[in-house]
């Protein structure tokens, strides 16, 4: 049962905040985790990291978007054990794939390959899915890295895997090197792009191209312009406690973000809705999806509020200026409840009036402290409401994939200045990369790719094979659509961006494909394209191409698939 109609079913009252935080946090975070249906194969294990390669890509996909061990051929280590993660040859997502795989055929077999890692990607816990996918792709890196010294990397991540990949890109940027001039995870040097498709952690006015010598063009080493001009997305990432640059990888990281994508586009003056995010992320929205308000998941939230309340009296319990100060409880709600809040560490806040801290009495202060409640609760809540009218959920998820949350692989505007998809553009990127990786260059921050690697990736990105998912029940009621199919069909995305890479060479172009059934008219459309006939099941084309086409499928619900 989705939050909605548990909220109309229970006819909660406004005055209970707690139940109906919870709700706000599910709509806002869940875009952080989308699920998709995994492919799986046998289990047998024959990949180990000792087949060293130029470059590896470390993919981590979204919700419900991960390599299970016992389902999976997994990646092993010298040693012959189990790797949590496991080679794209062996595993596919249909969001993914289309970018990590881009560089094959442009290099040789040998040279590169794409490995996925396997975590949680669930929301029993958000915060513990996205540190376990950390650890993991961490604990993989250092392998591949240790039995292949001279292999280069690249790291991508969408949705609930953006943010895990953000996180390592961080940690491996800021590391120092040991007295024996080794790091911890690897060395920053050999970790050559990081992609992040809806980046949570972004912070309100980056370019998509974090610390390059133009963030709004290109990352450095790659001449191929991403747009024409300066258009920066409004907004920030929902998440604003996980921002911050990449240190030593600076340049080097291609950060995608689409107006509309609450996840990456949240307006700034939303604390409300930022602390329901806070909370949602502490919280089981598997189960409460799933099962609704419920004794136990009642106590889950219960819990989790319970020590934020604490944490928030603590925290103000340590400052004896705190009356004084201008800080606002909903400032020290907001602070105390971000899981990375270590007490103790927390800034004194400033106090309003130096003077006689110690010769008055802090009530003295309290209608002071009421006012600058009031007023800082509507300072820092201008957006809220029209972020809530706008129905976040739909706005950023939409029915049939239609929401923000999916424009990265049909976003190209070539009108506009923008010839390429973000999904094609790393493409491009990634190719040339492995490409740089293979015939041993450093990267070149003057490089330019030419016309023909520009071909190749787009004939690599826009026709990888479609792969076979297992079919996955549903059982919540949310607003999107998904089906269970034994077989799916490609589907195109726009011509624009094999136009830029020649003028009388169109490629055909298809998007990464979806099992999701055309239950509903698309709201735009894109140029037209050809689409590629397929045998079985049969696939059905609006007239005016839209910019994702999808397969039919046997089954139909109304519910977002869950893992």
């Amino acid at each position: 049962m989705g939050f909605r109609e548990v909220f109309v079913r229970h006819k909660i009252a406004s005055g209970m905040v707690a139940p109906v935080i919870v709700g706000i946090a599910a709509i806002i975070t869940i875009p952080l985790a989308m699920t998709t249906e995994p492919s799986t194969v046998d289990t047998e294990m024959t990949s180990s990291v000792t087949e060293c390669h130029d470059m590896v890509t470390i993919s981590v996909a979204g919700r419900g978007d991960t390599p299970v061990e016992g389902t999976t051929k997994m990646l092993l280590d010298p040693n012959g054990n189990p790797l949590p993660a496991a080679l794209s040859d062996d595993y596919s997502s249909k969001w993914v794939d289309p970018v990590v795989n881009a560089p094959n055929g442009a290099v040789d077999p040998d040279s590169y390959a794409a490995v996925y890692v396997a975590y949680p990607a669930n929301m029993a816990s958000y915060e513990d899915a996205v540190v376990a996918g950390v650890a993991n792709t961490e604990t993989v890196m250092q392998e591949i890295s240790a039995a292949c010294p001279d292999t280069r990397f690249s790291i991508v991540g969408y949705s609930e895997g953006a943010d895990v990949a953000r996180r390592v890109a961080m940690n491996i940027g800021h590391q120092e090197a040991g007295q024996n001039g080794e790091y911890a995870i690897v060395d920053p040097d050999n970790v050559v792009g990081v992609v992040i498709f809806a980046d949570a952690g972004r912070s309100a006015g980056d370019g998509p191209f974090v610390g390059s010598q133009d963030p709004y063009a290109n990352p450095d080493g790659f001449g191929q312009k991403y747009q024409n001009g300066q258009t920066p997305i409004p907004g920030q990432g929902a998440l604003p406690g996980t921002s911050g640059d990449f240190g030593a990888l600076n340049g080097k990281i291609a950060s995608f973000c689409s107006d509309g994508d609450l996840t990456c586009a949240a307006p700034e003056n939303i604390s409300l809705l930022q602390l329901a995010v806070n909370v949602g992320r502490q919280l089981n929205v598997d189960a409460l999806e799933r099962d609704g308000l419920t004794p136990a998941t009642g106590q889950d939230v219960a819990v989790v509020l319970g020590d934020i309340a604490f944490k928030a009296f603590a925290d103000i319990a340590a400052n004896p200026n705190w009356m004084q100060s201008d800080e606002t409880f909903l400032q020290v709600l907001l602070k105390v409840s971000d899981p990375a809040y270590v007490p103790g560490q927390s800034t004194t806040p400033t106090a309003a009036d130096s003077v006689s801290l110690n010769q008055i009495s802090p009530l003295a202060y309290l209608p002071q402290k009421i006012f600058k409640e009031i007023v800082g609760l509507i300072a820092t809540n201008e957006n809220t409401i029209p972020v809530v009218l706008s129905d976040p959920y739909n706005l950023t998820l939409g029915p049939e994939h239609t929401g923000h949350h999916f424009d990265y692989w049909r976003n190209a505007d070539v009108s506009g200045g923008k010839p390429m998809t973000d999904a094609e553009y790393a493409a491009a990127w990634l190719t040339h990369l492995a490409q740089q990786a293979q015939a041993g260059e450093p990267v070149d921050t003057k490089a330019k790719p030419d016309e023909a690697t520009l071909v190749a990736a787009l004939e690599t990105v826009t026709t990888t094979p479609t792969p076979t998912t297992t079919p996955t029940p549903t059982t919540t009621a949310a607003p999107t659509t998904t089906s269970a199919t034994t077989t799916t069909s490609a589907a195109p995305t726009t011509q624009a961006a094999a136009e830029v890479a020649t003028e009388t060479t169109t490629p055909e172009a298809t998007t990464p494909a979806t099992t999701e059934p055309t239950t509903t008219e698309p709201a735009t459309s894109a140029p037209e394209t050809t689409v590629p006939e397929t045998t079985t099941p049969e696939t059905t084309t609006p007239e005016t191409t839209t910019q994702q086409t999808t397969a039919e499928s046997t089954t139909t619900t109304s519910a977002p698939a869950t893992q």
